[in-house]
């Protein structure tokens, strides 16, 4: 991907500047995928228990494994101070609107507030 790349090629990924072509969207996708999959694990933490089928548990695991595995590749190219915390905050996001859907978890307009300046605080990060 970009680690043969110099700096200013990084700086041009990350600005949003640089061409749209595999090197620089695959980072975003696996970025996006892995806090994908981290919505996954959360929710099927909720619903593990000691007579959960084995099934359930390797799927938990599987997407455990599989968000924190594609996160570490997305941050061969991206910086850790953007990376993680988007990885974060698509996994909260998601996660608590998982649990207004899934399991009919309170909804307020605090909580909607409170999400929507977590979501800023993202594109924030991005646009830095």
């Amino acid at each position: 991907m970009l680690a043969g790349r110099d700096d200013s090629a990084r700086s041009t990924l990350l600005q949003g500047t640089a061409p749209l072509n595999e090197e620089t969207v695959t980072p975003w996708i696996l970025l996006s995928v892995a806090g994908l999959l981290e919505v996954v694990w959360a929710v099927g933490l909720k619903r593990l228990d000691a007579e959960a089928p084995l099934l359930l548990w390797f799927g938990v695991v599987s997407a455990l494994l599989g968000s924190v595995a594609l996160l570490a590749l997305a941050m061969r190219d991206l910086p850790l101070s953007l990376a993680y915390p988007l990885w974060v905050g698509i996994g909260l996001l998601g996660s608590v609107l998982a649990g207004m859907l899934l399991f009919g978890e309170s909804v307020s307009p605090l909580k909607w507030a409170s999400l929507a300046l977590i979501a800023l605080g993202m594109l924030g990060l991005k646009a830095l």
